[in-house]
């Protein structure tokens, strides 16, 4: 006789528990065991609990591998759902094997779960038995996660209606869903309260933006507010706004933007010039070329307008980030003046909306919805397809998907669906945020999306009182010394991850499904080095993670106050200069009804609402071995080094920038 100890671990949510008959089959090196009904005297599989059965075998069944939970009908009761967090087996000699489940189990079905020590394909290919289960395992998950093409433009997604039709397994959760939906509710009813839904009358003064949402603020919405008019707030924006992905060294000022010594002397001073400062590097640029032709939007009956500016930038003795020179459009000429901080103060700012406004489109199609909400997505469904859960790979990536199905999914159905806030509360409109999308995926790159590799392409290493590249910086080489802890556990050479077809497959499909087969984009379709798997794996942890969040997480600081990022312009862009005023710009804005649409869209997309997991925090446990375990350690501590480093930094700051402290950095794209 063989006799072992079971531990079953529920899951804490409200709905976990199950009251169907649960039971349970070893399956060991040396024998399968029999099917063994898990049953105590009174409720069994609690929310949180942890239920402990002593079972006997005829014979020892060597190392337990695999086990097989069964679960049936009881009694007259109907179906009923269980979340199963983890299972622990221990022999009769205390050896312990662990099987971490962490999923939802529904219906009456059978579940396989690998014990969870990680292994390659090829380390189980002397078990048919575990070999087939692999097998089966991703056979069954690419019925669930199929591809669909959404637009034949834009990288794949998953393939459902709604979110209904989405896997329990990567919807959101109870508290997730109430909480969210509590904000939504209470913020539209204080909308509708105030009378501010669906006017279609400018505003009267500025300060009446004040009143939408009352007492709901923040210290950055409210240094926005006063210092939205100021040159160096404007360049400030650039580095450390929600968007710091713009801005690049000029080394030559471009033809199609013919400033001169004469025009921005006043701000250069009279020992300097263009030239010299080109020649220093003090000169940098933000072009919104991307943006040319795509023609504005109608909303409400009414014309809406967009630009493509140029904007000119020196980086002044002060070390300020100061606007020289914004021309509206890319086509030089009488009717495309060159607006300068020595114009009428009108004219002057009314430029700087239009370049804030053109901003708005760039951040919020490119940089938050394609670069890290869509292609998390596609890393997402692409570890579900090709990596089976006992991959060490899928254990490290699984913590940094979550629930970016679902997220995705609403995102589709409301914020880019015809009628959705693209459509009806910007100048860009859905056809314009296609198009976009469309340009930006022909000219996108593997490097852009790896911050050490954008950071020197953009020439902006030096530039002092640059945060998101000193944050960002850290948390990159955080994330890759903790990938290279986790590979070095698995991978005992370059071969290794050649002969890892698993691997090779997950690669393979991210190029196809995401980058569309774009060879020129330079990302990988296959991985041949261990320097070249670090890498491709840092930079899908970090997109779904920290730069979703840079990109995310300050949407209602800096764009609430709507003059700071209009989402839409009702005139279009002035071909002359001296005819601004307070009023005339009040007529340009965006309405009352779009103003608040903006204002309540960036205050439910800025803050988790709660169920959050912060990056490194990983209750789940996925990895079981001691090495990987100190690995996650060591990432958390870090992690924590550099959030402490952070807060000593911001104590010192007027505004502080906390979009890359580790402790508001989410684990995933979840919002």
């Amino acid at each position: 006789m063989a006799a072992y100890k079971i531990q079953v671990e529920t899951g804490t949510a409200l709905l976990a528990k199950t009251l169907d008959c649960i039971s349970i089959t070893l399956v060991g090196s040396l024998a399968e065991g029999e099917k063994r009904l898990l049953d105590h005297f009174g409720p069994d599989f609690i929310p949180g609990a942890t239920d402990v059965y002593h079972i006997r075998e005829k014979k020892d069944l060597g190392d337990i591998k695999l086990i097989r939970l069964h679960k049936e009908p009881f009694s007259f009761f109907p179906e009923d759902s269980w979340f199963c967090n983890h299972v622990t087996v221990e022999s009769a000699t205390g050896k312990i094997y662990h099987f971490p489940g962490y999923r939802w189990i529904e219906g009456y079905l059978t579940v396989e779960l690998p014990e969870g020590t990680a292994t390659l394909a090829s380390e189980e290919a002397l078990n048919p038995l575990l070999l087939k289960r692999r097998e089966n395992e991703l056979k069954e998950r690419q019925e669930t996660f199929k591809w669909r093409v959404y637009h034949k433009a834009f990288p794949r997604c998953i393939d459902v209606g709604d979110i209904k039709e989405l896997d329990s397994n990567v919807k959101f959760s109870i508290t997730k869903i109430l909480t969210f939906g509590l904000r939504v509710s209470g913020s539209l009813l204080e909308i509708k309260l105030k009378g501010f839904s669906g006017r279609q009358e400018s505003w009267k003064s500025l300060q009446d933006l004040k009143r939408v949402f009352g007492t709901y603020k923040t210290a950055t919405s409210e240094y926005v507010s006063q210092h939205w008019r100021e040159d160096a707030f404007f360049g400030y924006q650039f580095l450390n706004g929600v968007d710091p992905m713009m801005i690049k060294k000029c080394n030559k000022i471009p033809e199609n933007f013919p400033v001169t010594d004469s025009m921005v002397g006043c701000i250069l001073g009279p020992k300097t010039n263009l030239t010299e400062e080109l020649k220093r590097g003090k000169i940098f640029i933000v072009d919104y070329k991307i943006l040319d032709g795509i023609p504005g939007n109608m909303l409400n009956g009414r014309q809406q307008y967009m630009a493509s500016p140029l904007c000119l930038l020196y980086l002044s003795p002060q070390d300020e980030m100061i606007p020289l020179a914004i021309q509206l459009n890319q086509t030089p000429g009488p009717e495309n003046p060159i607006f300068l901080p020595s114009d009428n103060e009108w004219d002057w700012l009314l430029a700087k909306m239009w370049a804030r406004s053109s901003n708005l489109f760039i951040h919020q199609a490119l940089y938050h919805v394609l670069r890290t909400h869509l292609f998390a997505e596609v890393f997402c469904i692409s570890t579900l397809r090709q990596l089976p859960m006992s991959h060490p790979l899928y254990k490290l990536l699984i913590p940094h998907h979550r629930y970016t199905l679902q997220i995705n999914t609403l995102a589709r159905a409301s914020l880019i669906a015809p009628g959705g806030f693209f459509d009806k509360s910007t100048a860009i409109g859905l056809s314009g945020f296609a198009e976009l999308l469309s340009r930006d995926m022909q000219s996108m790159t593997f490097t852009s999306f790896c911050i050490t590799d954008d950071l020197k392409s953009r020439e902006v290493e030096s530039v002092p009182n640059f945060y998101y590249r000193d944050d960002g910086l850290k948390i990159w080489s955080a994330i890759e010394s903790y990938v290279s802890g986790i590979v070095d556990c698995y991978y005992k050479g370059d071969e290794s991850i050649q002969k890892d077809q698993e691997l090779q497959a997950w690669v393979r499909e991210i190029f196809k499904e995401g980058f569309l087969e774009r060879k020129s984009s330079g990302v990988p379709s296959s991985l041949q080095t261990r320097a070249e798997l670090i890498k491709y794996l840092t930079m899908v942890i970090f997109t779904s993670s920290a730069q979703h969040a840079a990109v995310n997480t300050g949407q209602f600081d800096f764009l609430s106050w709507m003059p700071n990022s209009p989402c839409t312009m009702r005139q279009p862009p002035p071909k002359t200069k001296g005819t601004a005023t307070l009023e005339s710009v009040l007529e340009i804005l965006p309405e009352v009804g779009t103003t608040t649409a903006l204002m309540l869209a960036v205050r439910l997309l800025s803050e988790e609402p709660g169920d959050t997991r912060p990056l490194g925090t990983l209750p789940e446990e996925n990895f079981t071995e001691e090495e990987p375990k100190r690995c996650i350690k060591v990432f958390q501590e870090r992690l924590s080094q550099i959030s402490a480093e952070i807060e000593s930094r911001n104590a010192s700051l007027p505004l502080k920038y906390n979009y890359l402290n580790p402790n508001g950095i989410e684990n995933s794209v979840s919002l």
